[in-house]
């Protein structure tokens, strides 16, 4: 007989995990509190378009769903700076043909849930997770609807149900794991660009655009009709904060001057304003990660983070990845759930520091002549020494290096870089062999 498998949560993590584990014989039944995305309508709202990079892509061609997934994904080969001019600067993201992908998460989500019923999953809806018993590995739902409640016996229960996991909520009041939710001191709101009304490309849809400002940014990504869907991110107070923008008058005047060729672009501005939701930015630690050989966490509900490397999604499908790896070693999973938790908790660690730092970059770093030029530096280095040298973004989006590990050699790389640019007259000298061989010195001590 089959041993079940209860995921809670049917977003693209456990949609994911489900069909490694149908693959491999497991009954998987898969418990969703919200509807069926499937039957809605999607729009615009609380959704920040996500980015599909190496790891993501690992692991959905190990679940032999890759081919399924690019064809609802937009290559983006570079970052486009707009400065409050509407002067562009470009930025390329790797060596060439190198790209993240754009997916709408609602997309990616609907395709997630139908591979998932085709390869042998069932999934339920409305149906709310209210506890948790960890010994008898039994779960309790109630449906939002009838508000009637189920007992879900099975062998192994595996949270994958977010930011706000009751998974994990319920090994915490029980078994008191470390546990810590930090929101950051910004928010974010999505805004939409139209189409052309040809269905168009208002700007280069091959790019990740960013209107740097210092303390909030704009970010925008492309969408399949057309359109682009975009973010603005802001403090929660004080001046040019959510808080402030609380009138027509401060709205447009805002985006008028700190956003002008955004602004032209987007027409219904104020309405989309007062639509979209304004959401919040945080990031859980926990651990462990696992209870006994019962229960097992993933994606969000063990390590949110904030959105700034676009590695939330790639981070929970490694998980999946890396779970299957471990049942090639152990052949069943009631012997994976300990190292599984061992070997993933410094690497949700790593991807949380990385967010955080590339928050910084994107957000101040972008715009200064001198961090472009420190990119420049490395990137001549990078393909003279392409054995000593691998920039950090190419080890997070273009690499299965640990998270951990390119965290690691990336302070390094810093630490080598801030040597560098205070050599004098580095912005006329950055060529010379000189300065390669210092760079190679200072790399390999």
């Amino acid at each position: 007989m089959n041993k079940k498998v209860t995921i809670v949560g049917a977003g693209l993590v456990g949609s994911l995990c489900s069909l490694y584990m149908t693959k491999r014989g497991y009954d998987v039944n898969i418990f969703e509190r919200r509807k069926d995305l499937r039957k809605e309508i999607i729009t615009a709202g609380k959704s920040i378009n996500l980015a599909l990079s190496t790891r993501g892509w690992t692991a959905l061609k190990n679940a032999g769903i890759d081919d399924q997934v690019r064809k609802i994904a937009i290559p983006v080969y570079k970052r486009i700076m707009h400065d409050k001019k509407g002067v562009l600067t470009e930025q390329p993201y790797g060596n060439d043909g190198e790209a993240i992908y754009s997916v709408s998460r609602a997309k990616m989500n609907v395709l997630m849930m139908d591979l998932a019923e085709k390869n042998g999953a069932n999934l339920f809806f409305n149906e709310k997770c209210i506890d948790v018993n960890f010994k008898t590995s039994s779960t309790t739902f109630e449906n939002t609807k009838s508000k009637k409640q189920q007992i879900i016996n099975s062998d192994f229960i595996i949270g994958a149900d977010g930011t706000f996991s009751v998974v994990r909520k319920k090994m915490i009041e029980k078994y008191n794991h470390s546990f810590n939710y930090n929101e950051i001191n910004h928010d974010y709101k999505e805004l939409l660009i139209p189409s052309a009304k040809d269905n168009t490309y208002l700007i280069d849809k091959n790019a990740l655009h960013i209107w740097p400002r210092g303390d909030f940014m704009l970010m925008a990504l492309a969408n399949l009709d057309g359109s682009f869907t975009c973010t603005l991110f802001a403090p929660k107070k004080g001046k040019n904060s959510f808080q402030s923008l609380n009138n027509k008058k401060n709205i447009e005047g805002f985006f008028k001057e700190m956003f002008p060729d955004f602004t032209k672009l987007v027409p219904d501005l104020y309405s989309q304003w007062n639509s979209n939701p304004t959401s919040n930015l945080a990031i859980v630690k926990t651990f462990p990660w696992h209870f006994k050989n019962t229960t097992l966490i993933i994606g969000d509900a063990a390590h949110a983070t904030v959105p700034f490397y676009g590695q939330g999604m790639n981070c929970g499908f490694e998980d999946c990845r890396i779970l299957d790896e471990l049942l090639n070693k152990h052949d069943n999973l009631t012997n994976c759930f300990k190292e599984y938790s061992n070997i993933r908790k410094p690497n949700g660690d790593g991807l949380q520091d990385l967010s955080l730092h590339n928050f910084i970059v994107m957000r101040d770093k972008t715009a200064d002549p001198k961090f472009l030029l420190q990119k420049q530096i490395e990137k001549k280095f990078s393909n003279l020494y392409p054995d000593i040298w691998t920039p950090l973004y190419s080890m997070v989006s273009f690499s299965n290096i640990e998270y951990s590990k390119a965290w690691k050699i990336g302070l390094k790389q810093e630490e080598v870089m801030q040597t560098i640019m205070k050599i004098p007259n580095i912005e006329k000298v950055w060529k010379e062999n000189q300065i390669m061989e210092k760079i190679k010195s200072l790399i390999i001590q």
